[in-house]
């Protein structure tokens, strides 16, 4: 594909494809960081450029904390993608987010313990601004392409992301909820953190799929019930995503292109040259 995609998607649980996707090239993607969860599928949506990854691997074999985070985030970077779209799915921890309906977060709050969050460190030290973890342009052109097509969204909520594998007891299901937290999910973080180093726009499309397990009137969350709406859910992400693509400005109009240029805290002349050989696809524009 000559031209650079507009956008990069990451398919979560449901999403493993693109089923509008066409003159497709499969491209495996080596990174400084390792391999990605799965191969590149580079192709057109609608005519426009667009690059697909399966988050969690081809048939769903790689667990959210197994997740080589760093590698797909700079896998979507290496093949010129500067706009990431991630479809996530999530709990309702709020009674008026019903499963069914779709959330673009603005608000994020990191409980994981076990993940890898920056492309930094070895020998190099950034610190990133996150005080808000998603880019408003690109969520308000997601959230107004989800409302297009005839979905029920939420255009702000605070979304929780979990270690996991197991889903929340009950105790830390009310705990969030006491916390403020609005939807709760285990892939978010540091997906958003390491698109932030790489200054890309980033926002998630995030499917309630259940409500989780403090709604005592309801089922306790289970596999079968999130693949079920998920399941309910793909077409309408499809037509979101191919709409955004239709509409979404060829260029960037926000600060994520350049939020890291003040980021770096380590002196240029202390980065040895293997560390900057190994960031060079993440350096661009910072040590310019």
């Amino acid at each position: 594909m000559d031209q650079k995609p507009l956008l990069g998607i990451i398919g979560g649980s449901g999403l493993y494809q693109m089923q509008g996707l066409q003159a497709i090239e499969t491209r495996d993607v080596d990174t400084p960081f390792g391999q990605p969860s799965s191969p590149l599928l580079l192709g057109r949506l609608d005519g426009v450029p667009v690059a697909f990854l399966a988050r969690h691997g081809l048939g769903h074999v790689v667990m959210p904390a197994e997740i080589n985070y760093r590698a797909n985030i700079h896998a979507l970077k290496q093949v010129g993608v500067e706009r990431v779209v991630a479809v996530s799915a999530c709990g309702s921890l709020r009674e008026d987010f019903s499963p069914g309906d779709l959330v673009v977060p603005d608000q994020l709050f990191d409980n994981t313990h076990a993940r890898k969050r920056s492309f930094f460190g070895g020998g190099i030290v950034a610190h990133a601004s996150v005080a808000d973890p998603f880019c408003p342009d690109l969520s308000r052109h997601v959230a107004d392409s989800i409302e297009s097509v005839g979905g029920t969204i939420h255009r702000t909520g605070t979304l929780i992301t979990i270690e996991g594998p197991a889903f929340s007891t009950r105790a830390e299901s009310n705990t969030y909820r006491a916390w403020g937290m609005s939807i709760i999910g285990m892939t978010t973080s540091p997906e958003a953190h390491l698109a932030r180093e790489a200054q890309l726009c980033y926002a998630v499309m995030a499917h309630v799929t259940d409500y989780d397990v403090w709604r005592v009137q309801g089922e306790p969350v289970t596999v079968e019930m999130v693949i079920r709406t998920l399941q309910e859910n793909t077409q309408l992400a499809e037509a979101a995503i191919t709409r955004l693509v239709t509409t979404l400005p060829d260029r960037r109009d926000c600060g994520c292109g350049s939020a890291m240029k003040d980021a770096l805290i380590t002196s240029p002349s202390a980065i040895a040259p293997s560390t900057r050989e190994r960031l060079k696809g993440i350096l661009d524009g910072i040590l310019d």
